[in-house]
Formats: C-alpha cells, sequence, structure tokens
C-alpha cells in the first residue's frame, strides 16, 4: 500500500554505472549495475475539517501514508488505499473545480475542509466546501480521506 513513487532515474544510474565501473582497478570487464532507485517522501497530509455540525466529522487530523497507514486518520487505512487509487490511475483528487465547470446549485450545507502537506512528492493546500453539486462531487470523490457529511 505504499504511496512512494519509485522514480528510476536512467541518466543518473547510468553515470554512477559508469562512474564506479571507471573507479574499478583492475576489472577485467566492468559489471553493470542496476539502476538506483530514488524514493519520494512518504505522503504525508493534514486534514482539518469544519461546519458539518457533528462533532464525529471536526476536526483536524494527521495522515501518513507509507508501508502502512500512520496518523489519527479515523479512516486512515481506506484513506490511504483512496489515495493510492488515484496515483495509480493519474488523477490528482485535489484539483479544483474549472472555473467554467456548469455546477447544479445545490447547497451542501456550511462544511468546509483543508487539506494541506505533500502527495506523490508536491504540496497540497486545496480547500473544500459543498456549496454546489460540483463542490459536492469533488468532497465525495476523495471521501474518506473527507469525512462523510450527507444529511
Amino acid at each position: 500500500m505504499a504511496l512512494r513513487r519509485l522514480v528510476l532515474a536512467g541518466g543518473l544510474a547510468a553515470a554512477l554505472t559508469a562512474g564506479l565501473a571507471g573507479t574499478v582497478a583492475g576489472a577485467a570487464s566492468a559489471v553493470p549495475l542496476p539502476p538506483l532507485p530514488l524514493l519520494s517522501p512518504p505522503d504525508s497530509l493534514t486534514v482539518t475539517v469544519t461546519g458539518s455540525g457533528n462533532r464525529d466529522a471536526e476536526g483536524s487530523w494527521k495522515l501518513t501514508c507509507d508501508d502502512r497507514p500512520q496518523g489519527d486518520h479515523p479512516a486512515a487505512a481506506r484513506a490511504c488505499e483512496r489515495l493510492e487509487g488515484f496515483a495509480r490511475a493519474g488523477e490528482d483528487p485535489f484539483a479544483p473545480v474549472p472555473a467554467d465547470a456548469l455546477c447544479a446549485q445545490v447547497h451542501g450545507g456550511p462544511v468546509t475542509a483543508r487539506v494541506t502537506g505533500t502527495w506523490q512528492g508536491r504540496r497540497i493546500d486545496a480547500r473544500f466546501s459543498r456549496a454546489n453539486g460540483c463542490e459536492i462531487d469533488r468532497w465525495e470523490n476523495v471521501e474518506p480521506l473527507l469525512p462523510s457529511v450527507r444529511g
């Protein structure tokens, strides 16, 4: 379940392999070394939810997705699995609703959320609400990272 991306640095690995092979004194033939993987740090997020009117859905939680989920997020394992699914699919769950999107004018309540930290090696500072149909869909798409607050 590790969300750490393994980046094979082909050019770097080739340069290191060549450099190491050149330093082996007296070797009849250089044995090529496999590429060296570079590991990105684990995904580490803080999720803060306010305005839901539900004590179980309110608060601020830490979540780290590595070899095993860590932190005090109430649904850590499921949240990490969901984020891993986005990573595999190449989707960005933190992208805002496009400015030109046509959204149903329904209101899902005053609840808001902010997610900060790092995901897939990049800084995240995303805000979520349930202000209209697009924002509601966006919120529900990242559940269980954000709590279910359906009425």
